[in-house]
């Protein structure tokens, strides 16, 4: 009897503060439940590896504190979720709008980062804020404006899309300039872009031979932007270091390499890592490397297999997408992220040469993982809309939900 009471007492204690949580949870965390799963589960991992690999780098730079890069990088981590639970609260179609603004600032500011931005790394990539000494990438902002606007006049013109003025002649536009002014100082980004508007274009229904045109254009448009950028040495020397094998491996490359081959099945163990002391940036582009290192073959699977579940649920809201606009605009930021991650991690293991690129939601990184989280957060706010679609301000209530994007794919 004694047992049942303390049981009957600790459940009616327990379940009312449990409850209050999971209706807090369900009125504030809205759209896809199992990708604010993943989300959270890449957190955890990247706070991590994180704090593992940037050990040495607080030896160098922080006189052996190795917390800050742990607090800092945990802070960064948390303002991008802010910002990714504030992008999906607010209805996905008013960012149709917006991107127009978005694209027209990037522009200044991808011109302005080329002539007077920041060198890290070797490449000219950054915008220093100057109350704050924060650094950032103009064309993160530049690629979601980009994908996003790419989205809405796909959208507006499917009933035009074989029209070359209409639709293809605005998108090769902003395509062209965007993606041309990216690589002046950052092929890889400006490629994977190119690439990942070419797939919004073949789901847009654009008709092959357009984008045959497109791509003709991008080949000549990147090949201008590489000469006068001064890029194309790098770019070419990457490209021969992969392809001719008589030339010796990059030093990171050779080290990634080696902690992948001491990794074994199940790794070295959490912060255990010996390359993470010799690799110049092993909490950046080569994390992936630092994770097999410790976690072993088992936690490099486990990682792709959470890109790829990213991927899928990203794709379910395409499918459940009511409105062009909405699943042409998940599809995209899906494919976005989950393009650079299978490239970063393909160069890690050397299936490509060296691209620069960071690991989407897992390496150290300031302005990528806010706008990795606004990405995010538009994905789940088209999952959340499609529950709650209304009709916007001006807009007929007759035409708040238009024909699935399925039927147009």
């Amino acid at each position: 009897m004694t047992v049942l009471f303390i049981l009957s007492f600790t459940h009616f204690t327990a379940s009312p503060p449990m409850d209050t949580i999971t209706n807090w949870l369900r009125q504030n965390l809205k759209g896809d439940p199992i990708l604010w799963g993943i989300v959270l589960l890449f957190s955890f991992i990247s706070i991590a590896v994180v704090y593992s690999a940037t050990g040495t780098l607080a030896y160098k730079k922080m006189g052996g504190n190795t917390e800050y890069f742990l607090f800092k990088h945990t802070s960064l981590i948390f303002v991008g979720l802010f910002f990714m639970w504030l992008a999906h609260r607010i209805d996905y179609r008013y960012y149709s709008r917006l991107s127009l603004y978005a694209l027209l600032a990037s522009v200044p500011l991808l011109i302005f980062t080329y002539i007077m931005g920041g060198d890290i790394n070797g490449a000219s990539r950054w915008l220093t804020i100057p109350v704050i000494n924060q650094t950032v990438q103009p064309s993160d902002l530049a690629k979601l404006a980009l994908i996003s606007h790419l989205a809405s006049m796909l959208s507006r013109r499917q009933q035009h899309v074989d029209d070359f003025k209409t639709t293809l002649l605005p998108v090769m536009l902003w395509v062209g300039v965007i993606c041309g002014l990216i690589i002046l100082s950052n092929a890889s980004t400006a490629l994977l872009l190119f690439a990942t508007c070419l797939l919004l274009m073949f789901i847009g229904r654009v008709p092959f031979k357009q984008m045959a045109v497109m791509v003709a254009i991008g080949i000549v448009v990147g090949g201008v932007g590489l000469t006068s950028g001064q890029r194309y040495k790098t770019v070419l020397s990457r490209i021969e270091s992969f392809t001719d094998k008589s030339k010796p491996v990059p030093f990171q490359l050779e080290h990634a390499y080696i902690a992948e081959a001491t990794g074994g099945i199940f790794g070295k163990g959490p912060g255990k890592s010996t390359e993470r002391n010799i690799m110049p940036h092993p909490y950046s582009d080569f994390i992936y490397a630092i994770i097999i290192e410790e976690y072993g073959l088992v936690g490099g699977v486990v990682v792709v297999f959470l890109y790829l579940a990213f991927l899928y649920r990203g794709l379910k809201t395409v499918m459940n997408s009511y409105g062009a606009f909405g699943g042409l605009l998940s599809a995209g930021l899906s494919f976005s992220l989950v393009l650079q991650a299978m490239v970063n991690m393909g160069v890690a293991v050397g299936l490509g040469p060296i691209t620069g690129l960071p690991l989407p939601l897992l390496s150290m990184g300031g302005t990528s993982l806010i706008f990795t989280g606004i990405s995010i957060g538009i994905i789940l706010a088209v999952s959340r809309g499609e529950r709650e679609i209304r009709p916007m301000v001006g807009e007929p209530a007759d035409t708040a939900r238009i024909p699935r994007v399925s039927q147009y794919a």
